[in-house]
């Protein structure tokens, strides 16, 4: 059967405000480069979606808006259709995106001094979570092996025994090496964590970009002990590249939990969602299935491509396979630069705009970050200038 969805095409996101496209002279200090960094997609959102934001934007008025039922039950279809999670409809509240929930998370359940354990190299803002809310960093820095990464549990049981540590935020899957956890893993992060009385923040904002082979498994499904120690954040925002409209729900099986998260909110003011997040997040959720399959197909194509590219041409350029994100991670270290030489050479001789490495923590140092959510001719012409200065 023929795909629908033409993602060769892509959408020209120039001159839209695009933080991506349009600030690269701030981001990277050079204005000609190919922005392949921040984590959303260069395609159009699924139809549907789209339907559903002009419909609602014809009728003339956008008042403040109420989470209505069909909202929450959309997201809980959604996570037991695609991830076998069961949840309750009044688990779910909402934040503004992961990364103020995270943020929030922090400032509710902890205070000054208290230990968050994270796995880095890990998505940064959990770094700002901890460091601007005057939190103890720990970390259980991931181990990379030949065959992928694998977490470090002898350090992990002795930090989470501390008493200071109050905390444990996971990148579920994991942003940026792209690991997909197993059950066995998972549940022994979260047993460890409930065990100790450390709660568990289990980012899944990644969770429906699977590739062949691999099963993400929502951490709070694994037992009834683990989900009540467990808050799960989730998003249609990556998946159906709805970043802009400011939208996440936040799964808090644990009634004491839920009741003290509300009333932080309450008394910060908190409420509502934009009204286009909750519109356009009701019709992915509800519509998105089959354009969601198809993009899938699209991204392993782009890896292939990558991954065959760098063993013909750039053999020391060496990307591990990523088992979920749209996001490659990929390791410079044969070169012997510096990290500021990697990035510099990236930046002004391959004119292509990478995260760098570093800033996701310990472990980061030697490796550029480079987002594949993008038309196969993007990718081929990254791989092009990557050949020109790294050959």
């Amino acid at each position: 059967m023929k795909n629908k969805c033409n993602f060769d095409k892509g959408i020209d996101r120039r001159n839209t405000n695009c933080i991506k496209w349009d600030i690269n002279h701030l981001i990277f200090g050079e204005k000609d480069v190919l922005p392949m960094w921040v984590a959303d997609m260069d395609f159009e959102a699924p139809p549907k979606v789209i339907e559903a934001l002009i419909d609602r934007a014809k009728h003339g008025a956008y008042g403040y808006t109420l989470h209505p039922r069909s909202l929450k039950e959309a997201i809980t279809d959604w996570e037991f259709r695609r991830h076998n999670l069961k949840i309750q409809s009044d688990w779910i509240s909402f934040s503004p995106g992961i990364v103020p929930a995270v943020n929030f998370f922090v400032d509710c359940f902890t205070k000054e001094g208290d230990g968050i354990i994270i796995q880095t190299p890990v998505y940064y803002p959990f770094i700002y979570a901890c460091d601007r809310n005057n939190r103890k960093l720990v970390n259980n820095q991931l181990i990379q092996t030949k065959n992928g990464y694998e977490i470090n549990f002898d350090q992990l049981e002795d930090q989470l025994s501390d008493p200071d540590t109050k905390m444990m935020i996971i990148s579920s899957p994991h942003n940026p090496v792209g690991k997909v956890f197993t059950a066995d893993e998972l549940t022994k992060m979260a047993e460890f964590c409930a065990d100790n009385g450390v709660i568990l923040i289990s980012d899944e904002i990644h969770q429906d970009i699977i590739f062949s082979g691999n099963e993400h498994i929502c951490t709070s499904s694994l037992s009834e002990k683990i989900a009540q120690n467990t808050i799960t954040c989730v998003a249609p925002s990556k998946t159906f590249n709805l970043a802009g409209l400011g939208f996440s729900a936040l799964i808090i099986p644990d009634e004491e939990k839920r009741n003290k998260f509300q009333k932080y909110m309450d008394a910060k003011g908190i409420h509502g969602s934009n009204l286009f997040g909750i519109i356009a997040g009701e019709a992915a959720y509800r519509h998105g299935n089959d354009w969601l399959n198809e993009l899938l197909i699209y991204l392993e194509g782009n890896i292939d491509y990558m991954e065959n590219f760098f063993k013909e041409h750039l053999p020391k350029i060496k990307m591990q396979r990523p088992q979920s994100t749209y996001l490659a991670w990929l390791n410079f270290r044969e070169y012997g630069y510096s990290q500021k030489e990697l990035v510099d050479k990236m930046v002004k001789e391959a004119k292509l705009g990478l995260n760098d490495g570093s800033a996701f923590g310990a472990g980061g140092e030697g490796f550029m970050r480079l987002n594949f959510a993008c038309p196969r001719s993007t990718i081929e012409e990254a791989m092009k200038r990557m050949k020109t200065v790294f050959s």
